[in-house]
């Protein structure tokens, strides 16, 4: 969502039910509201041919009638950005009910329109996405409501992606809007935001469409020198790259036909972010000449089988000559994300070039992913849409479901972005068993994404047959194993070594558990010494529960928390004493032989 104009937003309370405002006829006429929707309705039936097109028409007419008056930091109506977002899904080849969501995901955040109504109106399915994707009010929970909403979110996608579908849908049209924000700061906040946790979350998902244009306007946005010299060198280096191409392709063609593969051969420019990350240590300038390999990407499509494809990379490899240990088999081990590709570099007459060889189907895969998935489910049942989009066997989302709901809203989003990054590395088990992790993961990290028993009970690690510290940063591809003693416990500084979200709040639970314990023990001794000198023996007070009642008393939901307290502080010796004392049965008084003192 973007901020609106929010004069006369409010302009007094709608509590009729939809459906009556259906009955009677809504304020825009039925023809506005079809010459409005037509454009969605088009995309959508390019691929669903028979959809209830009726749900969309009265979801924009709700959409239209509760966002009257708001307008965009554009000055346009507000409610060409949910029609936008709608349209930007439908494009996708998403199913009905998400493109409903999307017309309506930003009225319960802000209108008068409710969860309630919604779910009244067009269903559970639909109420649910747009709950998913609603912001939490930034005045109840103050500065902690942006990492409250992530968690809201992947808690809402952990039942059904489609959550993240729309948000980053919406995030895409709100960044192609960006320029219209009056503030500098705002603009780059938002970009930054992008570019932490929404970037990553189109690249888990799989849908590099919008991981390309979150990171270019975000990348325009943040550094937009070094983004326009990029954009200068690509424009004046354009026909000279083309014509380089040219007979590349052709020779590609004529090699594959010959081998009796029917294949497409297609280039495309590579967006901008990724060729400026290739150009870190030595960055772009307007007057370079860029070479082909520098910008352009080749895509061998083959209509095939996935075996075809490998008789298209033999094909690449004969007309070219390949580098040493650039060739990647997505293929056989698909990324976390269900990409799926052959990659290989060779070295030809313009230069160095990459490849990617896959099937049509993979290709879709490769610009869409999860919703490509969903799309072909939705074409059999809307049941089966719902199914696909749940995936509760993808590790990146079960290992953020461990920990988010332990770790405070303050090192939340920090724990967040570090899993996110896509960057990481590969370990491996002794038994062969695939663990992913962040870029600078520690043997720490290694044992908590394995069991939190394990990662407790650690007392050093073996790399690749060596042993190592804990805190040693592991490299990609080593084969880890954990050591475990008894009596054992997570270390002080582990916490400065876990990169992940999950040892992180592990980490931090039982060493806030370790502190506990130990005020509970000192605050124990407290009060027995105290209670010992009246002639009181505190056992006696906790076996009979007289001790658990004054916790209770005083909103202690148990006994080490009491004594915590009285270590802090927070309960004071004297009033704990007395109370305790008051409470006694008489016969307890002096039984330790010692006299109370006057």
């Amino acid at each position: 969502m973007e901020p609106a104009d929010l004069a006369g937003r409010r302009t007094g309370k709608r509590t009729t039910r939809f459906t009556g405002l259906m009955r009677s006829g809504l304020p825009s006429s039925p023809s506005q509201i079809d010459t409005a929707v037509e454009p969605l309705i088009h995309e959508h039936r390019r691929f669903y041919p028979r959809a209830d097109v009726d749900v969309l028409r009265r979801a924009f007419a709700v959409a239209e009638l509760y966002h009257r008056g708001q307008t965009r930091k554009s000055g346009a109506p507000y409610v060409t950005h949910p029609l936008a977002v709608a349209i930007l899904l439908a494009q996708m080849g998403v199913d009905t009910a998400t493109l409903a969501a999307a017309l309506l995901h930003d009225t319960v955040e802000d209108t008068d329109l409710t969860s309630g109504q919604i779910h009244a109106d067009f269903g559970e399915e639909v109420a649910v996405l747009v709950d998913g994707v609603t912001k939490l009010d930034g005045s109840k929970w103050g500065e902690g409501a942006e990492a409250e909403t992530f968690r809201k979110m992947i808690l809402a996608a952990a039942d059904d992606l489609r959550v993240f579908v729309i948000k980053l849908a919406d995030r895409v049209h709100n960044l192609r809007t960006l320029g219209f924000h009056p503030k500098r700061s705002k603009r780059e906040r938002i970009a930054r935001q992008s570019m932490e946790l929404l970037v990553p979350f189109a690249e888990r998902l799989g849908i590099y469409v919008f991981k390309r244009e979150l990171e270019d306007v975000a990348f325009a946005t943040l550094q937009p020198e070094a983004e326009q010299a990029i954009a200068a060198a690509m424009e004046a280096t354009a026909e000279d790259r083309a014509a380089a191409l040219r007979p590349l392709v052709a020779r590609l063609e004529k090699a594959l036909a010959d081998a009796n593969l029917r294949a497409e051969v297609v280039v495309r420019d590579r967006h901008r972010y990724s060729i400026y990350q290739d150009h870190r240590r030595n960055p772009v300038q307007p007057t370079d000449a860029l070479q082909p390999g520098e910008v352009s990407r080749i895509t061998v499509l083959v209509d095939g089988t996935p075996e075809e494809c490998y008789v298209a990379l033999g094909v690449v490899h004969g007309v070219w000559r390949p580098l040493p240990g650039q060739m990647k088999d997505f293929i056989a081990l698909p990324k976390y994300n269900m990409y799926r590709s052959l990659h290989t570099s060779v070295v030809t007459g313009a230069g160095t070039l990459e490849l990617a060889i896959r099937t049509p189907s993979m290709h879709r895969i490769a610009d869409y992913g999860i919703v490509s998935q969903i799309q072909d489910a939705a074409t059999a049942s809307r049941r089966e849409a719902r199914q696909a989009a749940r995936r509760p066997e993808l590790e990146w989302l079960r290992n953020l479901l461990a920990w988010q709901a332990h770790a405070p809203a303050a090192d939340f989003l920090a724990s967040l972005r570090v899993d996110l990054h896509g960057s990481g590395i590969v370990s491996f088990t002794p038994s062969g068993e695939v663990v992913p992790l962040p870029r600078g993961a520690t043997a720490v990290d290694f044992a908590y994404a394995i069991d939190t028993d394990l990662g407790h009970t650690a007392i050093g690690a073996v790399a690749n047959g060596r042993l190592v510290q804990m805190t040693a940063a592991l490299e990609n591809g080593q084969v880890v194993e954990i050591l475990t003693g008894p009596g054992s416990g997570p270390a002080d500084e582990w916490l400065d070594a876990a990169r992940t979200g999950r040892a992180r709040v592990e980490i931090q639970q039982w060493l806030a558990g370790r502190r506990n314990e130990a005020a509970g023990q000192a605050g124990r001794r407290l009060v027995a010494g105290a209670l010992t000198e009246a002639g009181v023996d505190l056992l006696d007070l906790e076996t009979d529960g007289a001790a658990l009642t004054a916790a209770r008393e005083l909103e202690y939901h148990d006994l080490e928390s009491l004594y915590s307290a009285v270590a802090a502080g927070t309960v004071t010796l004297t009033d704990l004493t007395a109370r305790l004392l008051a409470d006694a049965p008489r016969s307890n008084i002096g039984d330790t032989g010692q006299a109370p003192n006057a």
